[in-house]
């Protein structure tokens, strides 16, 4: 294996360590982190201009695009084994209420992700990583918030704080992308 490869494989685990962590840090934010904490109700945040969110919903943006990075490092098949083990530890870890909510929403926002992202990825990966995330995170926000409260009263803003963290991190994208052309990597 070549010095870039062994690179290009590190990269891809610690893409995937972060992804793994961003999913019990969710679950501790939205009951520790925020300018309110409802009773019996998330902690919740600003992300824009009189809208709040759940504050988990930042970890969730990130969990969107680091598991884009994974599969871009480490391949489809570990792409598809992130989310199953994220859907494992979000069930795990997901305070007893919410399991079902936690583990469905990023079961289903992930494959969503999935499905977007594979196809675009070779050819426009910014373009990839938006797209996907911006439908994965539509798909997490409505089935979590359905399954969990029946409401979607906090739509608006899980989808702006996920969207926040998805375009904070697109220089990222973009910037890894061009080293990986100057260094001749090709995704997994």
């Amino acid at each position: 294996m070549s010095d870039t490869e062994k690179k290009k494989n590190i990269e891809g685990g610690v893409f995937l360590v972060l992804f793994c962590a961003t999913i019990p840090m969710a679950n501790w934010m939205i009951g520790h982190v925020g300018t309110v904490c409802l009773p019996n109700g998330p902690c919740l945040l600003p992300v824009a201009p009189h809208v709040m969110a759940p504050s988990g919903v930042l970890m969730i943006g990130a969990a969107l695009v680091l598991r884009d990075l994974v599969q871009r490092r480490l391949g489809v098949e570990f792409g598809i084994g992130a989310i199953v083990v994220g859907a494992l530890i979000s069930a795990a870890l997901a305070p007893a209420a919410l399991v079902i909510a936690s583990a469905a929403a990023f079961l289903l926002s992930e494959f969503a992700d999935f499905a977007v992202y594979t196809p675009l990825a070779r050819r426009r990966l910014v373009l990839a990583v938006l797209a996907s995330s911006s439908v994965g995170l539509v798909v997490d926000s409505i089935v979590f918030l359905w399954l969990a409260f029946g409401s979607l009263d906090f739509l608006f803003g899980q989808i702006v704080g996920k969207l926040w963290m998805v375009l904070l991190a697109t220089p990222f994208v973009a910037y890894l992308r061009r080293r990986d052309e100057r260094l001749g990597l090709k995704p997994a």
